[in-house]
């Protein structure tokens, strides 16, 4: 795959284990150009943040976004003022990484409200915030999020803030957890998807919110490598058809892959964006032939997605 072909595909930090400088030199050596930053790259550098922030800008990795700001919207009082001083902050280390967009998960908190006007006016607050810098906020359903759960209900609190540098996140592991129909992508401005991050999982269902946390948390795969391979394809045709050309980001915490050599881990996220890039995206969509179960059709035997999917 050339280099073009890779510009759109990056890798987020928490897949591998190690220092900052040995996580951003797999990825290069891999043949990816971004990486998906963490605060806690920044703030865990030995040298401090500036170190990291010095770090990435040697590398010549282009940051993918920055992650990520939990439970800020709904809150009242002296948390919502915490919350506040907390997404001042995040925001800065934003800027400092050259990271032009911040992800901000949907809150859990039981002390936030369910208003989703209340919710829509923090978000446009948070918006705000970010203005100055440059900045937009992706803001991403967690499936196990207290109010929103779903890209649905996420983009509809987007739709209420009506602020240009607020968008959505979409990732693939909440989106089959919580079993949202992919038909709901029509219904999404493109333009508005600040960002897309990718993983599978290797079971059918997570029915509750631990197993999903649980699952979420340690035991995500690249796509490609788990049994929603035909979702995942339909996922991504879907969005290339309503005209996202946005960026795609590989989320995958993994235990597993916090233990083996950081080459070997993004030597699969690698093949995962060939087979997304050339398979996918440029032919009929067949499954992964490394993971084909036995009996499985394989390679360009497979069911084609983008016949049977798509509208």
């Amino acid at each position: 795959m050339s280099a073009g072909a890779l510009a759109g595909y990056g890798m987020d930090t928490i897949t591998l284990a190690g220092p900052l400088e040995a996580k951003l030199d797999a990825m290069r050596r891999a043949g990816f150009s971004q990486v998906m930053l963490s605060a806690r790259d920044l703030v865990g550098h030995p040298g401090g943040v500036q170190a990291a922030t010095e770090a990435v800008r040697a590398s010549g990795m282009r940051p993918t976004g920055f992650q990520v700001l939990r439970d800020f919207e709904g809150l009242s009082g002296h948390l919502h003022h915490y919350k506040v001083d907390i997404a001042k902050a995040m925001l800065e280390m934003c800027a400092a990484t050259g990271s032009r967009v911040l992800l901000a998960c949907s809150s859990t908190s039981r002390h936030a409200t369910e208003d989703r006007d209340a919710i829509a006016r923090d978000l446009r607050k948070l918006a705000m915030l970010a203005i100055p810098l440059g900045i937009r906020v992706a803001y991403e359903g967690l499936s196990w999020g207290r109010t929103i759960n779903e890209f649905t209900s996420g983009w509809d609190v987007v739709c209420r803030a009506d602020c240009p540098n607020l968008g959505v996140g979409l990732d693939s592991f909440h989106i089959f957890a919580a079993q949202t129909s992919l038909e709901a992508l029509a219904e999404i401005d493109p333009a508005r998807i600040f960002l897309v991050q990718l993983s599978d999982f290797m079971w059918n269902e997570t029915p509750t919110f631990e197993e999903r946390i649980t699952t979420a948390r340690t035991f995500r795969v690249f796509p490609g490598e788990g049994v929603h391979s035909e979702q995942l394809a339909d996922l991504v045709l879907r969005l290339d058809r309503i005209g996202y050309r946005g960026d795609y980001s590989f989320e995958v915490f993994n235990d597993d892959y916090q233990q083996l050599p950081l080459d070997m881990v993004a030597a699969r996220a690698r093949r995962s964006a060939l087979w997304l890039h050339n398979d996918v995206l440029h032919r009929a969509a067949p499954l992964p032939e490394w993971t084909a179960a036995p009996g499985r059709p394989q390679g360009h035997a497979g069911r084609a997605i983008a016949a049977q999917s798509l509208p």
